[in-house]
């Protein structure tokens, strides 16, 4: 599964995906980006893991992070694909809306809090770094194949929108967001409904995120309709996701520490807000690619990762719970399927039957070895919201810096547990920008200035469709996706 970085240049242009679930057939990075789910039910992983060397960590430690992007891209994206120049301008177009210089930002406060700021784009959330270079990868295969694809992206907040800006007003694409209506917060999904391009369609549900997770599953269960209609995810489920957001751990680590002259190297405590995993799974990935990182993953009381790491329980406790960091609220986080596979040595037998007894019965009792083994290299703790509250008042009163309540999931951490390492940096992923959660800022006593941006939000027109409780949810979505594709192709029935 592991191959130093040092490989020959053929290895290196080989790079294939296969499934978690063992499925036989192996794809190519445009194959595993095209895709929702691959033939078995599973998600797309990279073959092998490619290790990096000291040399290479040092000379990357310089970078910036639109550079860490480019070169980790660079191994998991064969240049037979995009070559490295036109991959260059592909990242370097992503990130040209970004409102930030650095694209993401470092803020270093008092008593060794660091917190990467990864909200600087366009929808104001960390979705739209691994969007972004997704949606300039998706349009350069799309023209290339002279192709046009379908997106079904489900949301429990930030990534609908993310998602929308990196497609919206394209010819080749058309995208159908879900969102659980009264869930998300009102900027949230003003940023989704308030969008009029004709090839965006948005769904308001009367159910949660997990809900339609499940609605979207059965959709793409459906090969023949799936590879009919062009279908795609450009959820998390997409490994183009993962991979960009590797970038992240590098250029958090590399910010946190003085020195990479000598080994060993430092130890970096990295703390991920958590909810469906594709964050944490990126972490897990540069960690095991070398990078010295320990990682801490951070839930509100939706804490179905927090069970399982501590006690390998895997399973689902009721309904999902409305908590202030609502896009956070999921109880099948998808991506453990990934963590799964990473820590069970790849033994998709394993990930297979784990993830089908979970997704018929809701509950699961990880292997001991399996969970011994998530226990030694992750860290988890559940925040309530009234910690969350704790938090965002706490950091606006010691540094008069306001949280998202995501990011204070994580910041959380660091006020209970204080690091008495010396030589132990520690930062906190920042996951969105304050603006988007006016009401938890005001339930902790913080002044909040809107920016124009967002308050011009609520006197913009809106159109969804509302998919009620009770509904054919999956059929209606399938009549949608029939009439997109007659209309762009009218010999098709």
């Amino acid at each position: 599964m592991a191959r130093p970085i040092g490989s020959s240049d053929s290895e290196e242009r080989s790079m294939r995906y296969i499934s978690t679930q063992g499925a036989p057939e192996s794809t190519d990075f445009e194959g595993a980006l095209l895709s929702g789910y691959a033939s078995d039910g599973g998600l797309f992983m990279p073959e092998t893991i490619p290790i990096l060397d000291f040399a290479t960590l040092r000379t990357w430690s310089t970078f910036s992070y639109p550079e860490l992007v480019k070169q980790l891209c660079g191994i998991f994206i064969s240049p037979e694909l995009i070559p490295k120049t036109e991959l260059s301008d592909l990242i370097d177009q992503a990130f040209s809306r970004f409102k930030h210089k650095d694209v993401v930002h470092m803020s270093r406060l008092k008593n060794g809090l660091n917190i990467l700021e990864l909200w600087h784009g366009p929808t104001y959330a960390f979705k739209d770094l691994s969007l972004s270079c997704t949606g300039q990868f998706l349009q350069y295969f799309l023209k290339k194949r002279k192709k046009r694809v379908t997106v079904l992206v489900g949301t429990s907040g930030d990534t609908g929108s993310a998602a929308i800006e990196s497609v919206r007003g394209k010819k080749n694409v058309d995208i159908c967001v879900l969102l659980p209506q009264g869930l998300c917060t009102q900027v949230q999904e003003l940023q989704m409904t308030t969008v009029m391009d004709e090839n965006v369609h948005v769904f308001l549900t009367e159910g949660n995120s997990d809900e339609i997770d499940e609605v979207l599953k059965e959709v793409f269960a459906d090969e023949d309709f799936s590879r009919r209609h062009n279908l795609m995810t450009l959820s998390s489920i997409n490994w183009s996701r993962i991979l960009v957001q590797m970038a992240h751990y590098f250029y958090a680590y590399f910010q946190c520490t003085s020195t990479t002259d000598a080994l060993p190297w430092p130890v970096v405590e990295i703390v991920v807000p958590t909810g469906a995993g594709g964050n944490l799974t990126a972490g897990c990935i540069a960690q095991k690619m070398g990078l010295p990182i320990e990682l801490v993953t951070a839930v509100n009381d939706n804490d179905i990762i927090h069970r399982a790491i501590q006690q390998g329980d895997f399973s689902v406790s009721g309904a999902v719970m409305s908590t202030l960091a609502s896009a956070m609220d999921i109880q099948a986080p998808y991506n453990m399927e990934r963590i799964f596979w990473l820590f069970s040595g790849s033994d998709s037998s394993l990930v297979k039957s784990l993830m089908e007894e979970f997704y018929t019965t809701k509950k699961v009792k990880l292997p001991s070895e399996l969970q011994k083994k998530l226990s030694e290299c992750l860290r988890s703790c559940r925040v309530s919201d009234e910690e969350i509250l704790q938090t965002m008042r706490c950091c606006w009163d010691d540094n008069h810096y306001l949280l998202c309540p995501h990011t204070a999931v994580a910041v959380c951490y660091h006020y209970k547990y204080p690091s008495c390492h010396p030589r132990k940096s520690r930062c906190c992923l920042a996951s969105a920008s304050p603006v988007k959660f006016e009401d938890s800022v005001s339930k902790a006593r913080i002044p909040l200035e809107i920016m124009p941006e967002i308050s011009m939000l609520k006197n913009k027109k809106t159109r969804s469709c509302t998919l009620k409780r009770g509904e054919d949810w999956a059929g209606i979505l399938r009549c949608q996706i029939e009439a997109i594709t007659k209309q762009h192709n009218p010999v098709i029935n």
